[in-house]
């Protein structure tokens, strides 16, 4: 198997050289680097199968991994992009899962990832072209727009919160111990209730979550 080329974008020494340690076990080929302006600059040389950039980089620790990874993906949009943080940031986080129609995107939190082997697989699978983002994320964002949740039955939002981790409906049955066609059917309510019209993009799911993540419009008071 040919190794994923990955570039790894964390400021703290000691985490960036263990996680490209942890990595390189699994078959990754990584190039680390310890701020924005450096993994833009790495990408554009390199062209990586995968992106892992943490939010809060130097010079100002506040959304300089985010922003550079939201330049990265409006030059070249289908560049897998993983952000892994223990910090949420609303306003760039929205932006970014919009990108790229939802495909090859990912938004993990540091502090909850307790397995390494779920962890590897959910960065495979956004490098295939998926979707993962944290519940707390998605919770967090759910919350700048009440008026396309309030749409949704709880139950609704909780299956709309699986999906947006990357479930099938098999796996989010199996979460909420219910049968596989009632999933389906929230799941469809779900894509009536958000306006998605039935098609072939196998990425609808996601955009069932993209279209009330993303930034309010310029006149709503979200921006």
């Amino acid at each position: 198997m040919i190794p994923l080329r990955v570039i790894l974008a964390e400021d703290a020494v000691l985490l960036r050289a263990g996680l490209a340690e942890l990595l390189e076990r699994f078959g990754f080929q990584v190039t680390a680097v310890p701020d924005g302006a450096t993994l833009k600059d790495a990408v554009r040389q390199d062209a990586p199968d995968l992106v892992i950039t943490d939010v809060r980089m130097p010079p100002a620790f506040t959304d300089e991994g985010l922003h550079a990874a939201l330049e990265l993906r409006e030059e070249i949009p289908d560049l897998p992009v993983v952000v892994l943080s223990q910090y949420i940031e609303p306003d760039g986080a929205a932006e970014l899962l919009a990108t790229g129609r939802g495909r090859a995107i990912g938004y993990l939190l540091k502090d909850r990832i307790v397995d390494v082997a779920d962890f590897v697989a959910t960065l495979r699978r956004v490098a295939a072209g998926g979707a993962a983002v944290d519940p707390q994320v998605v919770t967090r964002l759910l919350r700048r727009r009440p008026d396309p949740v309030s749409a949704l039955s709880p139950r609704e939002q909780q299956v709309l919160s699986l999906i947006a981790q990357g479930l099938s409906n098999a796996a989010i049955m199996r979460e909420l111990a219910v049968s596989e066609p009632a999933v389906g059917k929230h799941v469809r309510n779900i894509f009536a209730k958000l306006g998605l019209p039935p098609g072939n993009d196998t990425h609808r799911r996601v955009l069932a979550v993209l279209t009330y993540l993303r930034v309010g419009d310029p006149g709503d008071g979200t921006r």
